[in-house]
């Protein structure tokens, strides 16, 4: 065998990284494509993913996009008691529309981010269910009313590929939509069974998820083609940061002039650390998510990067003390992803 680190070890070799950056900038691009790019066998390629997802270090998932549905996306800061905390947060786990759960630092707040698919969704759990619940004894509701795209997907790997390898990726990754706005004609009745296999596993084939919803295996490539260029169906890729090396994961919660808010936003985009940043509504008007090393590279975020902008009124930081849900997939206490549960047994391919 070829190295491919069967082992648990959570360092990533060189090809490790760059299989990292392939699937991060095309998640669904094709084995044999990724490893002509690369240089390795498609075998070589599959078998290096196949090693990274049973050593617990990477998930992809299709998920949905409620805003082209009509329904932004929240961040929610929800106060509990110390005691109270770690159970509220694994209650939020269990919500299907409910992802990025954080139990912060202070051992006593939790974040999380609600993606309801309906405006009825998003009343039940902002106006019944979390204030109905005894854990939670305040809470704060950011409305992201902007995305700022980052010039190069988390983790970043792209200087370890050459300009021509980093040209044919490009090529290969498929156009995000230019979406103006809410698309009223979209309706997922029907797409239930085919979103929910997406989400166990965003690279499963067309086969296999045609004998998972009983469709054809060119419907189902018709229908995905459909939803992504609709912008409704995306493709993320969770990892296990702390098992890739970095220590220390936190929110930034930034107050900006309005006439400020966009180039801040942008510029912090640009920046390493970055793994989303968005404007919303509410007492700060940026949120930004960030991957440091340790805290001596938090320290110099906040000192070099985030202090060298100008427009910045006021941060405030809020270290992640554990991390129990992602886009998709849970986080086990060992900072191993979570095994995905399996397709029914008729669909396992």
């Amino acid at each position: 065998m070829d190295a491919e680190k069967d082992s648990e070890s959570s360092v990533l070799d060189l090809l490790d990284k760059q299989i990292v950056h392939g699937l991060a900038t095309d998640p669904r691009i094709s084995f044999a494509r990724l490893g002509a790019i690369l240089g390795v066998s498609e075998q070589t390629a599959a078998r290096r993913y196949q090693a990274l997802r049973r050593r617990g270090m990477i998930h992809i998932a299709g998920l949905v996009d409620t805003v082209p549905l009509g329904s932004p996306s929240w961040m929610l800061r929800l106060q509990s008691t110390p005691d109270k905390a770690l159970r509220l947060a694994e209650a939020l786990t269990r919500l299907p529309d409910v992802a990025w759960v954080q139990l912060l630092s202070t051992g006593s707040e939790v974040t999380c981010v609600s993606r309801p698919r309906t405006l009825e969704q998003r009343d039940r759990l902002l106006l019944d269910t979390l204030p109905r619940a005894s854990q939670v004894t305040g809470m704060i509701a950011h409305e992201i009313i902007h995305r700022f795209p980052l010039d190069e997907e988390w983790p970043r790997y792209g200087r370890l590929l050459t300009p021509d390898q980093r040209r044919e990726l490009g090529s290969s990754r498929r156009s995000k939509p230019d979406r103006i706005g809410p698309d009223p004609a979209v309706d997922l009745s029907a797409d239930e069974t085919l979103l929910a296999a997406l989400a166990r596993d965003g690279r499963a084939s067309y086969a296999r998820l045609a004998t998972e919803t009983g469709w054809s295996a060119v419907r189902v490539a018709r229908r995905m083609a459909e939803l992504t260029q609709a912008g409704v169906l995306y493709l993320d890729v969770d990892f296990a940061i702390e098992r890739m090396g970095y220590a220390v994961r936190a929110s930034l919660w930034l107050r900006t002039r309005p006439t400020d808010l966009h180039a801040v936003g942008v510029a912090i985009a640009g920046f390493p650390e970055t793994a989303f940043v968005a404007a919303t509504t509410g007492p700060t008007n940026i949120v930004a998510s960030i991957v440091c090393r340790d805290t001596a590279h938090l320290y110099r975020y906040l000192t070099e990067r985030l202090g060298a902008l100008d427009g910045i009124a006021g941060v405030e930081v809020t270290p992640t003390l554990r991390v129990l849900k992602q886009a998709q997939s849970m986080l086990l206490p060992t900072d191993r992803i979570a095994p995905a549960a399996p397709m029914s047994p008729a669909g396992r391919g």
